[in-house]
């Protein structure tokens, strides 16, 4: 069992994994990593199965330091790591000695960075997953949701494995201007002419007001016209519309049920991309067919192998 102890954290720093799947019903929602993509790179990284459980480091202020020589790896947002001082390059594989220090400060490109270690973190299983989720308490280091914190102890067991690089051609691009595929929901045909051609034509900006429950999206107001709803289950990417016309986009820590209308929901591929913004950021949408992200899904898929 090799150690690292944390000498530096905030709240947007968890234990995560795949997420928990299966207990929605018990009003449990599904939590995991934010940006599934970068955490499967991370524990590709290392020989990992490609859901093992991760540190998510959202927006930096973390640090840790090897209480012996050992092999992690990082992907996902540059968050300026450093290791005693020394910069680090994300997307590979790499060795700290006994007593040296691995920093994260502050957002250079993205928001989110995925530390792994070999056969990944240690942490009990609740409900089949280590997913922290603060809100319901569940998962984590101790199994009831807390963010990691200065002075713990993170363990893990796995064997080395030689050191690797995610090739450039799979890296995600953080810096992509590309639209995010929207895969339309049932109350599509309800909103105004007007507002569906403002959801497809127009730029939407982060709002500030955004966690890993749901980001709000700022821009022209939009008019839901049918019927009121009756609450029913929301999937992962679900975009809904409250009262205010201005579109909300829930996350993996999102409630199981709810009454707004949606457009439909984001792709996982589109998720893991937004995932990576920041307030101020603008984004947009384009409709795709559920067939075409499925195959589009797929096509990722393959390039972990």
């Amino acid at each position: 069992m090799s150690r690292l102890t944390i000498t530096a954290s905030t709240p947007l720093c968890l234990l995560q994994d795949a997420g928990r799947f299966g207990v929605r019903h018990l009003g449990v929602t599904q939590g995991g990593a934010a940006d599934w993509c970068s955490m499967s790179w991370a524990n590709w990284l290392l020989g990992n199965a490609l859901d093992a459980t991760v540190i998510e480091i959202t927006l930096g202020g973390f640090a840790l330091v090897a209480e012996e020589a050992c092999c992690l790896a990082l992907a996902g947002a540059d968050l300026g790591a450093q290791i005693d001082g020394q910069p680090l390059v994300p997307w590979r594989s790499f060795k700290l000695d006994k007593g040296q220090t691995l920093q994260l400060t502050q957002p250079l490109l993205g928001a989110r960075a995925y530390l792994a270690a070999p056969g990944g973190f240690a942490a009990p299983k609740v409900l089949g997953s280590s997913a922290t989720v603060a809100r319901e308490e569940l998962g984590g280091l101790d199994g009831m949701g807390l963010p990691l914190a200065k002075g713990a102890t993170l363990e893990y067991h796995g064997p080395s494995r030689p050191m690797r690089e995610v090739p450039c051609q799979r890296q995600p691009d953080l810096r992509s201007h590309k639209p995010l595929d929207l895969v339309l929901g049932a109350q599509i045909g309800q909103f105004s002419g007007q507002s569906l051609f403002d959801v497809f034509n127009t730029a939407w900006t982060l709002d500030s007001r955004a966690d890993r429950m749901g980001i709000r999206l700022l821009g022209n107001a939009l008019h839901y016209q049918g019927q009121p709803m009756i609450s029913e289950g929301i999937p992962l990417g679900a975009v809904q519309v409250p009262p205010d016309g201005q579109p909300i986009v829930l996350l993996n820590d999102r409630q199981t049920i709810g009454g707004y209308p949606r457009l439909g929901a984001l792709t996982p591929l589109a998720l893991a991309r937004l995932a990576q913004c920041l307030p101020g950021d603008r984004v947009r949408f384009t409709p795709v067919m559920q067939e075409r992200a499925w195959q589009a899904h797929s096509n990722y898929l393959k390039s972990y192998l």
